[in-house]
């Protein structure tokens, strides 16, 4: 249901890192390691599956957002997850 917006203590902009701020780019992240990141984690930190959830709301739009800088990989395994990294001028 919408709240108004006097509801809340505080808004804050909607801005979020572009690919390049927040992937190395030797690196390639599966979409949980880019949802921690978004939220200033470490891509292997340890996160109830309840709050991972969560951030994956966050992190698929992101992905979709910046998929004209992204390449991706396939798993290794049909349960695992793919890999997203920055593009590169040779890739």
């Amino acid at each position: 249901m919408p709240r108004p917006k006097s509801e809340f203590e505080q808004l804050h902009p909607c801005d979020f890192y572009t690919a390049e701020e927040l992937l190395d780019a030797d690196q390639m992240y599966t979409v949980y390691e880019i949802a921690r990141l978004l939220q200033g984690l470490e891509p292997d930190a340890e996160i109830d599956a309840e709050t991972e959830d969560i951030l994956l709301d966050w992190a698929i739009p992101w992905v979709m957002n910046n998929a004209d800088d992204l390449v991706i990989a396939e798993p290794e395994d049909d349960d695992e997850p793919g890999y997203y990294g920055l593009k590169s001028d040779d890739r």
